[in-house]
């Protein structure tokens, strides 16, 4: 029996796209509009549709489409638009979305990531899902879509026209590295409102994945010289899809996404803050917040951690992608609750804080009590290997005490894969990605050369186990 790679990880489904492609996109999305219809979520007669630039993503659109028209509905063509903008469009039109997109994993994979008209899917949703799959075919067929991408957009630019006061930005010379993300041209806009000079860098026709976590990838090697050349005060990018920030400072340096997402959470005035284990320790140490609610690695986990807080909540993960919920107020106007992660929020809010403080992003963040803390993966490991070595190094006390014999171990955490505190109390972190044959490494360290020290230790020690 041939096993299949889709699965559903930390935010939607996801495989390879020769096996996604066709039948089974057909499948899932029938198996989605069962479940919402179940629920009694498919009241707005629409289904919007938006995708990445992956040379995928086209045809799983038009399979979609397919299926949608099936259950007689109608399914709508947002085009290439950033996922947080299909989720705010759909949401306020009572319908659900499908976003077409394998994020920031290699070009040969895609997804699908589903919203009912209250935003993204929770766990529960998905085994809704696959409760509803069924083995039958469903039938292929054209489905004509109305074009809804300019509606899709507008809409979105909207949100952030008075997140900051008139001309913020203005001085500041923001480059936007282009690449190919569908969040690309918004990017722009959304920073030429705010009075930001902007200059276009690195588009690209074809394809390219984007990890905005691993900042070491060759894809970002000429950004620095960007920032020289153009004499830039700030990168900003996204990933593939746009719910994940990038942003260089003036110094060349990158800005860790959960120290964006921390600085959003700031400007806009959160009073509970819900993020992953895998965000910076420091972010109770600030005392910017009353409440830090820690989840497991996942945008459903934060969501529905967020659901169940009080007012004033703003999540995030440690890739950056920020999450609004209820009770957000910026000078007098309620900022609508968004679900589903957002890249340009976070980059507006920390620019934003850097300009009314009158100094670069580099002073803003060298005031926070921060560890140093760095990230990468090894590609290409199944995830059996994963798991067990996950397994054993978390069971068999012998083992990790051998394995981490030149740091120690003072305690182990267990909420996502296992993180470990050494005795000299820095952080080392091991877990399988949940969308990618992937196993990943975050470590947080005294300073930089032990943080630099620890991960590269970690990445060959964790080598030595799986390859």
């Amino acid at each position: 029996m041939t096993i299949s790679s889709l699965k559903f990880g930390t935010s939607g489904l996801r495989g390879l796209a020769v096996e996604l492609e066709g039948q089974a996109a057909r499948r899932y999305v029938a198996a989605f509009l069962r479940h919402a219809g179940a629920l009694g979520l498919l009241g707005g007669g629409k289904v919007f549709i938006g995708r990445d630039f992956r040379p995928s993503s086209p045809a799983i659109a038009r399979d979609c489409a397919a299926a949608i028209g099936l259950f007689g509905l109608e399914a709508v063509d947002c085009g290439t638009v950033p996922t947080p903008a299909l989720a705010l469009h759909a949401m306020a039109a009572g319908c659900c979305a499908i976003m077409i997109t394998g994020s920031h994993i290699p070009a040969d994979r895609n997804g699908l990531k589903f919203y009912v008209p209250g935003g993204e899917i929770s766990k529960a949703d998905e085994a809704g899902i696959l409760a509803a799959l069924r083995d039958e075919a469903v039938p292929d067929g054209a489905a004509a879509m109305s074009d809804e991408f300019a509606l899709v957009v507008e809409r979105y630019v909207a949100r952030y026209a008075g997140l900051l006061p008139e001309g913020a930005l203005r001085g500041l010379r923001v480059g936007v590295f282009e690449h190919s993300s569908v969040a690309r041209d918004v990017l722009g806009r959304v920073m030429r409102q705010a009075g930001a000079e902007v200059v276009s860098l690195g588009r690209t026709d074809g394809f390219v994945a984007v990890d905005t976590e691993a900042f070491g990838d060759a894809v970002f090697g000429p950004l620095k010289g960007w920032i020289e050349s153009e004499n830039l005060d700030a990168i900003v990018s996204s990933d593939g899809d746009g719910d994940r920030p990038l942003l260089m400072d003036r110094r060349g340096a990158f800005v860790r996404g959960d120290v964006l997402g921390l600085l959003a959470a700031k400007v806009l005035g959160a009073r509970t803050v819900v993020t992953p284990v895998t965000s910076n320790s420091a972010l109770e140490r600030t005392g910017f917040f009353e409440t830090v609610l820690r989840t497991r690695v996942g945008s459903p986990y934060v969501i529905e951690a967020m659901e169940t807080a009080a007012g004033g909540v703003v999540g995030f993960e440690a890739n950056g992608g920020t999450f609004v919920g209820n009770g957000i107020v910026v000078d007098g106007r309620a900022l609508e609750p968004l679900p589903t992660r957002d890249a340009v929020l976070p980059l507006l809010c920390a620019l934003g804080l850097a300009a009314r403080r009158g100094v670069g992003l580099d002073a803003i963040v060298a005031e926070l009590p921060l560890q140093y803390a760095l990230a990468d993966r090894l590609q290409d490991v199944p995830a059996e290997k994963s798991g067990a070595f996950l397994r054993r190094l978390g069971e068999d006390r012998a083992f990790a005490e051998a394995f981490f014999a030149p740091h120690g171990i003072a305690s182990l955490s267990t909420i996502d894969g296992l993180q470990f505190r050494t005795l000299s109390g820095d952080m080392v972190h091991f877990r399988a990605s949940g969308n990618a044959p992937e196993l990943r490494c975050y470590v947080e360290g005294s300073t930089p050369e032990v943080a630099r020290g620890l991960l590269d230790w970690g990445m060959r020690a964790v080598a030595e186990q799986v390859r």
